[in-house]
């Protein structure tokens, strides 16, 4: 269980890894600044804080309660951890960690908007200045083709699209957090519930597999007899079927 949650946030950063690569091949810088960069200040503000937690209770054997930890370092972040304190300096880190998230929220939600707002508005300037040298023959083209391509920004649209990814973000980050946090939350001390948990454990995972193996079996065995054997011996010729009805037999004789 402690394995699983190291290796959610591990999936989750490895996946807004792939992300900065994607938008460092293709070049857009503001992507890393301004989503990239406080993307991954957020997720390890929460969700990196929670596994640190996890690996110090797992070496010192605490019996803080990380449930408790988590839930208090949103409600009251400057309360005494007392029992919960796993570390020196904790609560002035939580306080850092939980500054740093709130930081991050606006950081991936305004700059790049209004960096391509403007980016759009000196490209369009810069256009029109290129129109005021052109020659007369050209400025019936010019004109119209500069202003399709200012009119293509919507700033409105380009707001929007960066308010809903940051909110779906933050949001998925929150709950992923406290998804993983109630899987910790619902683990078991007792070795008897463990030994009985790890033998349904076991018996679940080979029932999936070998239902799984059966259902692969037909489905191949199915599309052998459909796409292989079919294809060489069935033409569909002839007319179509129209099964037995007395009804049918009174409409043929009128």
């Amino acid at each position: 269980m402690k394995m699983s949650i190291l290796f959610g946030v591990s999936q989750m950063n490895l996946g807004i890894i792939l992300s900065y690569f994607d938008a460092k091949f293709h070049g857009s810088s503001l992507d890393i600044r301004y989503q990239f960069i406080p993307q991954m200040i957020f997720l390890n503000s929460l969700f990196g804080y929670l596994s640190l937690l996890i690996l110090i209770k797992w070496c010192t054997g605490s019996q803080a309660d990380l449930y408790h930890v988590m839930i208090y370092m949103f409600l009251d972040p400057t309360s005494d951890l007392g029992e919960n304190q796993l570390f020196w300096a904790q609560k002035p880190l939580q306080i850092l960690l939980l500054l740093l998230a709130v930081v991050a929220v606006p950081w991936m939600l305004f700059p790049k908007p209004f960096i391509l707002r403007k980016l759009n508005m000196e490209r369009f300037q810069g256009r029109t200045y290129g129109i005021l040298g052109t020659s007369e023959m050209d400025l019936d083209v010019e004109p119209d083709s500069a202003g399709q391509h200012h009119d293509d920004f919507n700033f409105s649209e380009v707001f929007v699209h960066q308010m809903i990814h940051s909110i779906e973000f933050v949001l998925g980050a929150v709950s992923n957090t406290a998804s993983y946090l109630r899987l910790w939350a619902l683990r078991y001390d007792n070795p008897i519930i463990r030994i009985a948990g790890l033998a349904v454990f076991a018996f679940a995972t080979a029932f999936v597999l070998l239902m799984m193996e059966t259902l692969s079996a037909f489905l191949h065995a199915l599309r052998l007899h459909w796409v292989e054997f079919m294809n060489k011996f069935y033409h569909g010729d002839g007319y179509k079927f129209r099964p037995f009805s007395f009804a049918s037999l009174a409409d043929e004789e009128d």
